[in-house]
């Protein structure tokens, strides 16, 4: 390995370093009451350093975000072969789940901690593609639904946001320990089960 490729790797190891550092943080202290010095007295450099890698706070809680997304949009590839467009947006609900329940703490910063989104706003670029994407694909999904016959009647935007918000909603109570109102025997499992039920419903329109 070059002395190039050493400092190039050194340089990714530092700002994952950063990443991880801040992500600790702000689940436990909030965004707000965390600032550029907790994270870089939390790994041992001075915050000079950190500003080398991210111009402030908001730009690392942005990359966390990008890096959410694009383990989501990963997950969420395999659907490219799936041609049935109801039986793919079903598909989305289950991958969805599958990666909120695996990765509550990044669920719980992409989608539930409070934080400023004013940095994707001043951004010169479309640096939040990853996030629109995926409502995006799930609207794209919908369309092609309606073009086949189903969800007549109803409109496209608010049908995408009603159907996003009930998935979201679902693995946002159990993250955060909401789910003790369900009875016992129907604790284990209760999110897939509740997606299963709304899946009927879908069924049905």
């Amino acid at each position: 390995m070059g002395i190039s490729d050493r400092k190039e790797r050194e340089k990714e190891e530092l700002r994952e370093k950063i990443l991880g550092a801040a992500k600790v943080l702000f689940l436990e202290k909030g965004f707000e009451k965390t600032s550029i010095r907790n994270i870089a007295d939390k790994i041992e450099y001075s915050p000079g350093i950190l500003y080398h890698y991210f111009r402030d706070k908001n730009e690392i809680f942005h990359a966390l975000h990008q890096d959410g997304f694009q383990q989501l949009l990963s997950m969420m590839q395999v659907l490219n072969s799936v041609r049935n467009p109801m039986e793919r947006i079903k598909a989305m609900g289950s991958i969805y789940i599958t990666f909120a329940l695996q990765n509550p703490d990044m669920y719980d910063l992409m989608f539930i901690k409070e934080a400023p989104i004013n940095h994707i706003h001043d951004s010169e670029h479309d640096n939040w593609k990853e996030g629109g994407g995926t409502f995006n694909y799930l609207r794209d999904t919908i369309q092609a639904c309606m073009s086949e016959g189903h969800f007549e009647g109803h409109q496209l935007e608010p049908l995408s946001f009603l159907i996003w918000s009930i998935v979201h909603g679902m693995v946002s109570l159990h993250i955060r320990g909401r789910c003790e109102v369900i009875k016992e025997e129907d604790k284990e499992g209760i999110v897939n089960k509740g997606l299963e039920e709304f899946y009927r419903i879908l069924d049905k329109l």
